[in-house]
């Protein structure tokens, strides 16, 4: 392995802070999965509303496939400008009253995961991170009309007692997240993970609801205050809009109620239970998982189904996603979660 210290720079005029030292860590990445575009949203919040600074900067042409995931570039009438090259940093941020964390950021790497692993957990270990808690999303087969449900994992029984309290065994395609996970849980640190469910019909439109229960989930995490104020409202006419086209369409109607049906029996009959088991209550392994997604994702019915029930706007923020990551929701998981009109688990002590 290279030397992971060689993969990002310090900044100078914060790195030396020894205010830096013992704050919690947050982590998200764009690039895999990311149903509903939650981690983006979370980013944009974020950085667009908290004040930050950079405190380590990443070398992106070392771990990014500039052809995989091409970045974006304005052509303007006979040049070119806005050049937006692929970022991932390491931020200072304040939350809403003030208090300070660290948010590392930015398109998930597509190569060397472990050199880049080293890297954080030497960052890690330099600032004397509390915790990282981290974030993700799945496309699930679930309904918009009922609370956001998520899957949480790690090493903190008391970040995720009543939230995800079963526990399967799977094999599941890793993203450079569970990477960290699993590196810092060996050098000892505390880690919790949040996997937010979205709608498989709304996974490639932005979805706010996810998002804001995202920012719940991560501030009651990390004991910090979070702004959602803004991805609240979004949501709101997300709902409206969603709610104005299952209206006008019997069939899509019919499919809502069959999810919402689906959903509540697993709820009402059982206690945290992974929407991922079988009738005969073996998990799903990560073929069978990905192979009923495909060929849903593939159907006629899929297609109408995520026309008629993608609002208006999403087709603007689809040309933006990431083209990175996986579809594969091959993940446990559980009905439990946060609604995005309230708030999620408490604190910890």
């Amino acid at each position: 392995m290279l030397d992971p210290l060689t993969l990002f720079n310090l900044n100078p005029e914060v790195a030396d802070d020894a205010a830096l030292h013992g704050l919690q860590l947050l982590v998200g990445f764009t690039g895999f999965a990311e149903a509903g575009h939650v981690v983006a949203q979370i980013r944009d919040e974020l950085l667009e509303n908290l004040d930050h600074e950079v405190v380590a900067s990443f070398d992106s042409d070392q771990l990014i496939d500039y052809r995989a995931r091409r970045p974006q570039i304005s052509f303007v009438e006979d040049h070119l400008t806005d050049y937006e090259p692929p970022e991932l940093n390491l931020y200072r941020m304040y939350d809403g009253l003030g208090e300070p964390f660290l948010f590392l950021t930015g398109f998930e790497p597509d190569v060397q995961w472990e050199r880049f692993a080293a890297a954080v957990v030497h960052l890690a270990k330099t600032f004397d991170v509390e915790m990282m808690s981290w974030i993700h999303s799945i496309p699930m087969p679930v309904p918009h009309t009922r609370p956001v449900g998520v899957t949480v994992h790690g090493n903190r029984p008391d970040l995720m007692a009543g939230i995800s309290a079963w526990r399967p065994q799977a094999q599941i395609q890793a993203a450079v997240g569970h990477v960290l996970e699993l590196r810092l849980t060996q050098a000892g640190f505390d880690v919790v993970g949040h996997a937010m469910h979205v709608p498989h019909y709304l996974a490639e439109a932005e979805f706010p609801p996810a998002a804001v229960a995202g920012l719940e989930y991560l501030g009651a995490a990390a004991s910090l205050v979070l702004p959602t104020d803004r991805l609240r409202e979004a949501g709101r006419e997300v709902e409206r809009q969603i709610a104005q086209q299952v209206e006008a369409s019997a069939e899509v109607k019919g499919v809502v109620a069959t999810l919402e049906k689906r959903y509540d029996e697993y709820t009402d009959s059982t206690v945290r239970r992974s929407l991922l088991v079988k009738d005969n209550d073996e998990l799903a392994d990560a073929e069978e998982l990905g192979a009923a997604v495909e060929a849903y994702l593939a159907s006629p019915q899929a297609e109408e189904e995520s026309e008629a029930l993608r609002p208006e706007s999403s087709a603007d923020s689809t040309e933006d996603a990431d083209t990175g990551g996986n579809a594969d929701g091959s993940e446990q998981a559980d009905a439990s979660g946060p609604s995005d009109r309230g708030t999620g688990p408490g604190p910890k002590d």
